[in-house]
């Protein structure tokens, strides 16, 4: 953590030295503008609104770097020139330029000096630290989520622990409290489903999972199953950390349902941010604050490449400085918004324009707020954290399946394209399963709707708890389900969607005073033999077909043409 630390102190002292060795040059642009202003002194002059940029530059960087003095100079300096902006064709007065001409003579004296103690300046420069959070270990890939059940009562739990298995996860079960403690401590489940009574006491599983979180210092996720719905039982619950109280006989999709959010992976993708901003000394300096915390960004410099990089990079949030060339903040995000893709990106202006007329007008092409230059690091990491949760939490909406949580079937076929898109230069393997659930249409008929979604609910955790982080999973439609399955060849991916077909089967439902059983039928199709998506689907659908006409409940793979 300290290399960390030491890290970002160097490279921000290294943009702070930089913005001071491009000092004699930006100054030399503000004598070069005034002297072309002096030549033609009318506020209708191009080149004013070119000054009016420098010294707003200059003053955004000086008070970020810490430059108290150059800060004064310079916004004493753009608070002269921002009223002749709005005038209309209005001589300048010759008093107003010899005062531009004393402050860029204060600035040059103030920048000789920063020069003389460059090195000074460097070491003390300091910014605070942030931590991106301790990865917890039990969210990191090691296969489908570890379960601990204790429970005494062991012909129950054995049916519990099969049914469990089924929906893809890992049962360990444990009779003995003292023997469940002893293993939590050797190894951390992902979850844990606890009883309430033992023959050491009325409420010995909850008071031993009160004192195991103790000794770990956290909250393990846990749920209760318990065959006493009393206050006292329900109370040991609740003080040991479990919001979810079962009573038996449950039904292991309710259980598999509430595990499910107990064991759900928070996103671990970082967020992405581009940042606009012609100054580069200032981008990198928003960006290493960014970047520090744990958020991916991308800095532009030119306007005109923002529209490309949008394409590559598909930033969660946009940060817009307002003065730049080529186009001002306000014409770019009405640029951005002109794209129908990029409607829905959140942007905010970073700036240090504070004029509240010009910041509500900049709010007329939809950019949701304004930040403004210098901000306090811990407050612009708050407000880009904010804002991507926001922003992600929307797109999932967009893309998400409401029932499942899977992709959709637009998302689905844009992600898959896109990995098609890179799979020969990446030389991988993939295979492309189309799956279909076995007379679904009778469930629905014979048990109602809500049996039917408990079936594709069911179908969904083991997906999502059995198939890897990177492999693809989408409802394509009612029934249908789309799996692609990277860096993996045919034999492997039949061997793994042929167990988990036959471990769906073994699931029982209940509607009502009714149990029934689902099974589901899958078509393979390889990446080596058809390289769009339409050839994969094609074939995998006809192998599916296949899968139906010999009886359904079976998995078969494509053959391809010699």
């Amino acid at each position: 953590m300290s290399n960390q630390k030491v890290s970002l102190s160097e490279k921000m002292s290294r943009l702070k030295g930089s913005f001071i060795e491009q000092l004699p040059e930006r100054i030399s642009e503000l004598k070069h503008s005034l002297q072309t202003l002096s030549e033609c002194a009318e506020t209708t002059n191009p080149t004013l609104p070119v000054l009016h940029r420098h010294w707003h530059s200059l003053k955004g960087a000086s008070r970020i770097f810490g430059f108290t003095d150059l800060a004064k100079i310079t916004s004493a300096a753009e608070a002269q020139v921002h009223p002749l902006l709005d005038m209309g064709n209005t001589p300048i007065p010759a008093a107003w330029l010899e005062q531009q001409r004393s402050l860029i003579r204060d600035l040059s004296r103030h920048a000789n000096q920063l020069g003389q103690h460059k090195d000074n300046t460097r070491r003390s420069f300091q910014v605070p630290y942030f931590e991106m959070g301790q990865v917890n270990q039990q969210w990191q890939e090691q296969g489908s989520p570890l379960v601990y059940v204790c429970d005494d009562e062991t012909d129950q739990v054995e049916y519990l622990e099969y049914q469990l298995q089924c929906f893809g996860y890992r049962v360990r079960h444990f009779t003995e409290v003292g023997e469940f403690e002893q293993a939590v401590m050797e190894q951390q489940p992902d979850a844990v489903v606890m009883d309430v009574h033992f023959p050491q006491g009325k409420t010995a599983g909850t008071d031993t999972l009160d004192r195991v979180n103790q000794r770990l210092g956290y909250q393990l996720p846990a749920l209760v199953l318990s065959g006493m719905e009393n206050f006292e039982a329900r109370l040991s619950a609740y003080r040991a950390g479990c919001r979810s109280y079962f009573t038996k006989p449950v039904k292991p999709l309710a259980l598999a349902d509430a595990l499910e959010k107990l064991v759900r992976k928070p996103d671990t993708e970082p967020y992405h941010v581009l940042i606009v901003d012609d100054e580069p000394e200032v981008a990198k300096y928003h960006g290493l604050i960014l970047e520090n915390a744990g958020i991916k960004v991308h800095l532009v410099h030119d306007p005109s490449q923002v529209l490309n990089v949008l394409r590559e990079f598909t930033p969660d949030l946009i940060l817009i400085d307002v003065y730049m060339p080529v186009c001002n903040g306000y014409e770019l995000a009405g640029v951005i918004r002109q794209v129908p893709e990029f409607l829905g990106i959140s942007i905010i202006y970073l700036s240090s324009e504070t004029d509240p007329k010009k910041q509500h007008s900049a709010m007329e092409v939809g950019v949701e707020g304004f930040i403004t230059k210098p901000v306090k690091p811990e407050e612009l990491v708050s407000a880009v954290r904010l804002r991507s949760e926001r922003m992600r939490a929307l797109r999932g909406l967009m893309t998400r399946d409401s029932l499942t949580g899977l992709y959709n079937h637009t998302t689905t076929t844009e992600i898959i394209s896109a990995i098609l898109a890179h799979a020969s230069r990446d030389n991988e393997s993939l295979v492309l399963a189309a799956l279909d659930l076995d007379l679904f249409k009778q469930v629905n008929d014979n048990y109602g709707h809500l049996a039917g979604d408990q079936v594709l609910l069911a179908l969904s955790h083991m997906l999502k708890n059995r198939l890897r982080h990177g492999d693809i999973v989408g409802r394509y439609g009612g029934e249908e389900f789309v799996i692609l399955l990277r860096n993996t060849g045919t034999a492997a991916a039949y061997e793994l969607l042929d167990q988990l077909r036959k471990e769906f089967s073994g699931i029982v439902f209940s509607a009502g005073h009714d149990t029934f059983q689902c099974t589901f039928s899958i078509g393979l199709s390889a990446y080596s033999s058809y390289s769009t998506l339409d050839e994969l689907m094609h074939h995998a659908d006809s192998a599916l077909y296949q899968a139906k006409h010999q009886g359904r409940n079976r998995v078969i793979i494509h053959e391809a043409q010699p």
